[in-house]
């Protein structure tokens, strides 16, 4: 089965975390989950209350990373999934993030980003020329660095399938399961029906 490598940190949004990585569970994939040192994550849960400007943050789940980013040989995965949070606030300042998404748009391989995972895109050059979803607060972000903010649930763009926040994940991972499908798809043994 081939593996999908997921990018999580300390704040990763709780419900962007879990949604893939079941998702990819249930369609016979094997997600690892990679972060800056291989440690138990704290989650958050970014919710949304009357009367409030913005979300507020309280606090998620707890899941073991599988790996430290340093570990990771992006060439054993098929694909890579980013999910949103507080955690690109920092991720995307660590040299081993950095390379390992890199390798992914820069060999052409399937990705899923959500929410504010496009804030780590943007400043590496590769949201350029792309249309992309990203949380709303994060449109600048995109603009500058050289894509076209889509205010849609699912927005795919060659291999790469990006969605706002947390409640367009139906149509998010629908999008990426056919993107994954067709380009990174599950080899089915014979008695598998």
């Amino acid at each position: 089965m081939p593996k999908i490598l997921i990018i999580a940190g300390d704040a990763t949004e709780d419900l962007e975390f879990f949604y893939p990585y079941q998702r990819l569970l249930e369609e016979g994939y094997e997600p690892l989950i990679a972060a800056p040192t291989h440690k138990k994550l704290q989650f958050v849960v970014h919710d949304f209350v009357e009367a409030f400007d913005t979300y507020v943050e309280r606090e998620g789940h707890s899941w073991p990373s599988d790996l430290a980013l340093s570990d990771v040989d992006p060439a054993d995965y098929a694909a890579l999934v980013l999910p949103g949070g507080r955690a690109p606030e920092y991720l995307r300042n660590d040299p081993d993030y950095q390379r390992l998404v890199r390798h992914f748009f820069d060999a052409d391989k399937p990705v899923a980003h959500i929410c504010h995972a496009a804030i780590t895109l943007a400043p590496l050059g590769l949201l350029k020329g792309r249309r992309t979803a990203a949380y709303p607060a994060c449109a600048p972000d995109v603009e500058m660095g050289g894509g076209t903010f889509v205010d849609d649930s699912a927005v795919v763009d060659g291999k790469v399938v990006s969605a706002r926040a947390w409640n367009d994940h139906p149509d998010w991972m629908r999008a990426f399961m056919d993107v994954l499908r067709e380009h990174a798809p599950v080899k089915k043994s014979a008695g598998d029906h």
